[in-house]
């Protein structure tokens, strides 16, 4: 998996099939999808969109939605599962705080979610380095290895299909003291392309920073600029008055 969860997405070929068979009069031999699976889907679609975009209010609404109806199951190893999903996307913008809602379920989860809430806790034992996702086991087993990231190993992160996970990997990286300009660099773009604005801006300020560190004030600036533009929500800054001629 990619993500923490993932609902109905996995389901939606066969519910568009029934939908079909539906139109043209045959009978559908499977049973619904119980709607508590799609709504839930449909809130953590709708609150990863607003954390990751910046609106803290909608995200938690969202996220309590989701809760709520992965609830109604009695599962808590699913709702296990749930709490991972809102702790990558903290992880991803550079929040690192314990995952308090998986915590309160750990002694109900599965052993592939207890060594996902372990990775984003930057504690992976090696011996559940196969529990991962397969896609995201390279990125932590270089964690795992420890020393100074190289452009090279920066080369595992695109291998990643999902933005969620690359960001997470990355930030993993950072938070343990390895972070190199490709994988900053790299953090950047995959937020950027994805609209996806609290985590761009947290990992604008590394860069600025990291420039401002190697003594690159022209590259701080048009990253401080870039800053700015976000925050603005697109407003243009006034534009410098013009030197009036010489005489």
């Amino acid at each position: 998996m990619n993500a923490p969860i993932r609902f109905a997405r996995r389901l939606r070929p066969w519910m568009l099939g029934a939908v079909m068979a539906l139109l043209l009069g045959a009978c559908a031999s499977q049973p619904p999808v119980p709607d508590w699976r799609v709504n839930a889907e449909a809130a953590s679609e709708r609150a990863t969109s607003a954390y990751l975009a910046g609106n803290t209010r909608v995200a938690n609404l969202e996220f309590d939605r989701m809760r709520k109806e992965v609830a109604r199951t009695g599962d808590a190893g699913l709702m296990a599962r749930a709490e991972l999903l809102r702790c990558s996307t903290q992880v991803a913008s550079l929040v690192f705080e314990p995952c308090s809602g998986f915590e309160a379920l750990r002694a109900d989860a599965a052993a592939p979610e207890i060594a996902y809430a372990n990775y984003l806790a930057g504690r992976l034992p090696p011996q559940e380095l196969a529990l991962l996702p397969n896609a995201q086991q390279p990125a932590a087993q270089r964690l795992l290895q420890g020393g100074a990231i190289s452009s090279g190993d920066a080369a595992l992160l695109p291998a990643m299909d999902q933005p969620l996970p690359r960001l997470v990997a990355a930030a993993l990286w950072f938070q343990a003291g390895q972070g190199h300009p490709a994988v900053i660099t790299l953090a950047v773009d995959t937020a950027s392309s994805q609209g996806w604005s609290r985590p761009l801006l947290a990992w604008l300020q590394v860069q600025a920073r990291h420039a401002e560190s190697a003594g690159d004030a022209v590259e701080a600036r048009r990253v401080r600029r870039r800053i700015e533009l976000v925050l603005n929500g697109g407003a243009l800054p006034p534009a410098a008055p013009s030197k009036p001629a010489a005489p």
